[in-house]
């Protein structure tokens, strides 16, 4: 139940999550057509856990054919708002609201974690054409940059959460707890940064679920602390923020 509640409170924060989250770097997409053995321009591509509609939009840009499947009515009304012209279905991804063999490709930006892969794999493996793919990626922590590594202690603390480890699991051991075991996959790991004001990092960091469950009094007891904190070390207000994408692309036998 915890889970499912921290699923569904992205929709609490939809226009905030539009606004200050993260994109991914253009290399990303480029290892996606690298690993999937085909272009994107042209594919029919189902972008599942879509929210606002990140990822639809460079899945877009480079000329993909998107129906985005998000299963909170705020982020999929503001995915529609943004981009109006992408077909948006209800649902997720451990039920998919799609045809058989429908799909040269499936991704999962940032959500396959809300999934259970007993069901989520053997649904993105029908809707697939045969020789189509699974893409799933997440923009992860850096870190061996010290604040980043700090800030997530802290963040993990005043939620509640598990810390996670700061050492990244060989490729072996990510395909399995992505559930892809016997799958041919592959893994690749690319580094990026933004540069945004302190006001848009913080908006970005309280747009997690682990954030969105607490109470408001909770939240702005955090913010209050961390905005303080970020202002000694980042004295004229723009944040380095930086990531690790980890990109897994498996194949549909």
């Amino acid at each position: 139940m915890a889970a499912r509640s921290r699923a569904q409170s992205f929709d609490l924060a939809a226009v905030q999550y539009a606004a200050a989250r993260p994109s991914y770097p253009a290399e990303l997409l480029d290892r996606v057509e690298d690993f999937a053995g085909s272009p994107l321009a042209g594919a029919r591509v189902a972008d599942v856990g879509a929210g606002t509609g990140i990822a639809t939009a460079l899945l877009r840009e480079r000329g993909a054919d998107v129906i985005a499947v998000e299963p909170g009515g705020a982020m999929a009304g503001e995915l529609h708002r943004v981009l109006p012209d992408v077909p948006v279905v209800r649902g997720d991804g451990n039920t998919l609201p799609l045809a058989a063999t429908s799909c040269d490709l499936v991704t999962y930006a940032q959500s396959w974690q809300w999934t259970d892969p007993a069901r989520s794999v053997p649904e993105a493996l029908r809707v697939l054409r045969p020789g189509g793919a699974l893409a799933i990626w997440w923009n992860t922590t850096a870190f061996d940059v010290p604040w980043i590594r700090e800030q997530h202690a802290r963040i993990a603390h005043h939620c509640g959460v598990r810390a996670h480890s700061a050492a990244r699991p060989s490729d072996a051991d990510a395909v399995r707890l992505a559930g892809l075991t016997g799958l041919r996959v592959t893994r690749r790991q690319l580094r990026w940064s933004r540069t945004v004001s302190l006001d848009v990092h913080l908006a970005n960091i309280g747009s997690r679920s682990a954030f969105l469950v607490l109470t408001a009094a909770d939240r702005e007891a955090f913010f209050a602390a961390e905005r303080e904190r970020l202002a000694a070390v980042f004295p004229g207000g723009a944040v380095e923020e930086t990531y690790v994408v980890d990109l897994l692309v498996a194949l549909r036998p």
